[in-house]
């Protein structure tokens, strides 16, 4: 696919008295009182405006914009990217949060410092909020779906100034950067669902326990387009949020669907040693009762998946046959011998199609909690799994869908990261790439497991076959394998 051209900035941008009314009175609310100059002096992440008024103006149109289309929100709102139930009426009266500002509330709402000195400190008041930590789920009021809904708005097209850091080489948008921005979103809607009015600060450490699906209707997301993020809380166990969250980007004066991704949050005291409650969810419709009973669909059939791995579980019979086919057309004919084996025509062994990488986990990367932040780790790895999929198809390749990332264990600052990219099925033009990483102590010389990461690319053209030569490789091939399969159930 060729590279879109940018084009000319504010080519659907309305114009005239109504837009700057509109702005004048959106903009206290969205910026605060000191508009939008003071807004950018603020916010720690925030980038200063280039050009003046034309900035902000070009920001107020396309907020006006969004305001003059009654049919978008319905439209988005009654179905996502896979047509799931959604409310019609959840974004009344929401403004969309900027993307700068999402991780600046963050660290408001737990008191977290953005000085790396103070952390320490920091973490040793938090101990202070045991005490406002509920003692059961009961005691804590319910909370509706519309309750956590926020909206988020990633300016690409009206703030040009920001977009260098979304852009990659193919002139579109770097999907690891959307990966942190749902990361850093979907904590934020948790800590919109458990907000207690009368408590400044947060007792709940919300971290991310897993991705559990992020299926993309796009191939391409394109720069110079704004973006926008909705989600809410879906399901709440006793301790756990589900969270969906949707994509949309701006085309031709209309929000269209790019995504959907569905996250499980975990709630844990104030220094993230034990479980805590958090408030239960009460659906108020049937829409809202079917969006309910799917989240616990998806908790069962995480348990399934995992009961039946393969580090558990030997392989069905059908899965036997299809690795002992494999075994026997890599047997050299000419020999009577299991250990010699033949590369078929068009095929690539699985050892040679590996790619690794090591990342030095420094303070800039750290989450709110000082430890190594879950979004950074989900870009390091996509980075890595597109690479490996880019050198094994020989074309650029596509994202298809992202599933079953299950944090495992935190990373620290400070430590050494290793990922390895694997490439473990392949079918006609779509490459299943699998990334661990794991870290590095270097006083004892361990290595522990944090991450496993499950990655769906689709290449320009058919890819080769990959061929596993082991015991241990036809496990991967097979889980590979599960893992397509789902993928294309679901899309």
């Amino acid at each position: 696919m060729s590279a879109r051209h940018p084009p000319a900035w504010g080519r659907e941008h309305p114009s005239g008295r109504a837009a700057q009314e509109h702005w004048r009175a959106v903009q206290p609310r969205l910026y605060g009182s000191g508009g939008p100059r003071a807004w950018g002096r603020r916010g720690a992440a925030a980038v200063p405006s280039h050009g003046g008024d034309v900035g902000s103006t070009m920001l107020a149109a396309r907020l006006y914009t969004m305001r003059k289309l009654p049919s978008l929100l319905s439209r988005t709102l009654v179905s996502g990217t896979n047509g799931s139930p959604l409310l019609p009426d959840m974004a009344e009266g929401h403004l969309p949060i900027h993307v700068n500002n999402v991780r600046s509330r963050l660290r408001d709402i737990v008191g977290a410092s953005t000085n790396w000195r103070d952390h320490v400190q920091a973490m040793q008041e938090r101990k202070a909020l045991h005490t406002l930590l509920a003692k059961r789920q009961e005691d804590l009021p319910p909370r509706r779906m519309k309750d956590s809904y926020l909206e988020v708005l990633l300016p690409l097209g009206s703030q040009p100034e920001i977009r260098e850091k979304y852009l990659n080489v193919h002139n579109s948008v770097r999907f690891g950067r959307i990966l942190e921005d749902l990361d850093s979103l979907g904590v934020l809607i948790c800590y919109t669902h458990t907000k207690q009015e009368m408590q400044p600060r947060s007792p709940l450490s919300i971290v991310t326990a897993l991705v559990d699906k992020i299926n993309l209707c796009k191939k391409v997301i394109y720069p110079d387009c704004d973006i926008k993020f909705t989600g809410n809380v879906s399901w709440v166990g006793k301790t756990s949020m589900e969270v969906k969250m949707h994509m949309l980007q701006l085309h031709d004066g209309d929000y269209s669907p790019v995504l959907d991704a569905t996250f499980v949050m975990v709630a844990r005291d104030p220094e993230n040693k034990r479980p805590a409650f958090v408030n239960p969810l009460v659906p108020e419709s049937p829409e809202e009762e079917e969006i309910f009973k799917q989240g616990e669909l998806n908790k069962l059939k995480r348990i399934d998946f995992s009961t039946a791995s393969l580090l558990k579980m030997a392989p069905t019979a059908e899965e036997r046959n299809v690795i002992h086919d494999i075994f026997l057309n890599t047997l050299d004919t000419k020999t009577v011998s299991f250990r010699s084996r033949i590369l078929p025509p068009n095929s690539v062994w699985m050892e040679d199609a590996k790619l690794k990488g090591l990342q030095i986990c420094h303070p800039q990367e750290r989450n709110i909690f000082n430890r190594i932040f879950g979004g950074f780790l989900m870009r390091k790895a996509f980075e890595l799994g597109w690479a490996t999929a880019c050198s094994y198809g020989c074309s650029r390749p596509f994202i298809v869908s992202v599933d079953d990332i299950m944090f495992q264990r935190p990373v620290e600052v400070g430590s050494l990261l290793l990922l390895s990219g694997q490439v473990c099925y392949t079918e006609k033009n779509y490459i299943q790439v699998r990334v661990h990483s794991e870290v590095y102590d270097a006083d004892t010389r361990e290595h522990h497991t944090t991450n496993i990461f499950h990655f769906t690319f689709m290449s320009e053209n058919e890819v080769p076959r990959i061929v596993p030569k082991t015991y241990g490789e036809s496990m991967l091939y097979l889980d590979g394998k599960r893992h397509f399969a789902a993928i294309m159930k679901e899309i």
